[in-house]
């Protein structure tokens, strides 16, 4: 009986390691997996910050346009008006009294 008992037990401490063994392959599977998806799910969210970037950059791009623009318009509105001023100084000294 002692011998039975004995060459159960150690049957059952054999194949123990073996059940865990693959548990831990499929855990292991599981974690891949997650890893996997998470991956993929980070693709996509990149993707969407990268065109959320793109946008930003198109608006910052039409702004400074715009900005360009109006310095350009109000620097020849500036030119003229020196202009004008140098023109009516030189009107008021050269006028005969």
């Amino acid at each position: 009986m002692r011998i039975v008992m004995i060459a159960v037990m150690l049957a059952l401490w054999l194949a123990a390691p073996g059940w865990a063994d693959n548990g831990f392959k499929e855990g292991a599977r599981e974690v891949g997996q997650g890893f996997k998806k998470l991956g993929s799910e980070f693709k996509e969210c990149g993707k969407e910050v990268g065109q959320g970037f793109k946008k930003a950059g198109l608006e910052a791009k039409k702004t400074g346009r715009s900005i360009g623009e109006w310095f350009r318009d109000t620097g020849k509105k500036t030119e003229d008006a020196f202009r004008e001023l140098g023109r009516n100084i030189r009107k008021f000294f050269t006028r005969k009294v």
